[in-house]
């Protein structure tokens, strides 16, 4: 069994911990590890399979060691410079930051939806937004089988997905303290803002999840909108997803076809308050589908609710899956 050695960019933040994590979940074949932070994480300790690491300083020469993969979770910025001079002396880079996702010479992937994207790869792979994540598992074997014109997304996101400080806010809010992070109260509240306006009057988030689902299906000509909002989750992103296929449909086979999807679990059994929620999400790497049904205001539409852990599927469990599929795919040289 081949073995590598993997480099985690941002290992002592929210995502990055995670990474480590769900790479000694998944017994990923890691021969050395290398932690890797900002200056002001350099020296800390760090657990992964029972050794304690010491995590160093990420630098332009950090990527001079004999390093295969290189998982980033350390923002755009910190993945603009140090990506491409990992990529150059050979790394395979799979960032979880919005750096790469619309570059063209960039796979945006989600293994259980574009696999054979990683076929194009040029050491960097980008790791879409959290949202879209689950979002792309579920649509994808509807779009298989009926296709897609339509998708109204409307999201119900957890702080975990703002890191840190979104978590603290939530924290703050519930014990009767002051937002210092979100415009407003975040506890008790939901805020219909995630990432800045734009002059269109979307935010980078909705098109984010607008653009991304169009890049990973490949498919510029599906009508997409959304509207994402913040809620006083910890971790679970959920999502109202309306869609409207180019063919007919019956709503059993929608159902049977998700359940026999990879990575969807499907919860619906509604008589019985079988449905997916947030908190049920937490420490899966799977989506959870429900409440599917028909849409009664148009033709060929539906409406479902998918629910998923953010920090896991919709970051680091994908990232960690993106590194088995190439490693099943040998494209790991």
């Amino acid at each position: 069994m081949k073995e590598y050695n993997v480099a985690v960019v941002g290992a002592t933040g929210l995502v990055g911990q995670k990474m480590l994590q769900v790479l000694e979940e998944e017994n990923f074949p890691v021969a050395n590890l290398y932690p890797m932070a900002s200056y002001r994480s350099a020296g800390k300790k760090i657990q992964f399979k029972g050794k304690d690491y010491e995590v160093e300083e990420l630098t332009e020469n950090s990527f001079d060691k004999p390093i295969d993969i290189a998982l980033f979770s350390a923002g755009a910025s910190t993945s603009k410079k140090f990506a491409p001079i990992a990529a150059e002396k050979g790394v395979i880079v799979i960032d979880n930051s919005s750096a790469w996702r619309m570059d063209e010479d960039v796979p945006l992937v989600v293994p259980e939806v574009n696999p054979d994207d990683l076929k194009e790869h040029k050491n960097i792979i980008a790791n879409p937004n959290c949202s879209t994540i689950q979002a792309v598992v579920t649509l994808k074997p509807i779009y298989d089988n009926y296709g897609l014109k339509r998708v109204i997304y409307t999201t119900m996101q957890a702080v975990s997905g703002s890191g840190q400080k979104g978590v603290e806010d939530l924290q703050r809010g519930d014990q009767g303290g002051e937002n210092e992070f979100y415009p407003y109260q975040i506890s008790h509240n939901v805020i219909p803002h995630i990432d800045d306006f734009l002059e269109d009057g979307y935010t980078k988030e909705e098109m984010k999840m607008v653009n991304e689902t169009r890049k990973i299906l490949n498919n510029n000509r599906i009508g997409i909108t959304a509207t994402t909002t913040r809620v006083p989750v910890f971790y679970g992103h959920s999502e109202a997803i309306n869609i409207e296929t180019e063919k007919p449909f019956n709503i059993d086979d929608i159902r049977t076809i998700l359940s026999k999807s990879p990575g969807i679990v499907v919860q619906d059994d509604p008589q019985n308050n079988i449905y997916p929620v947030a908190i049920n999400s937490e420490g899966s790497n799977d989506t959870f589908v429900g409440r599917i049904r028909e849409d009664m205001s148009a033709p060929n539409a539906l409406n479902l609710w998918c629910v998923s852990d953010n920090s896991r599927k919709g970051a680091a469990a994908n990232a960690v899956q993106i590194a088995k599929k190439l490693d099943e795919m040998d494209l790991i040289k």
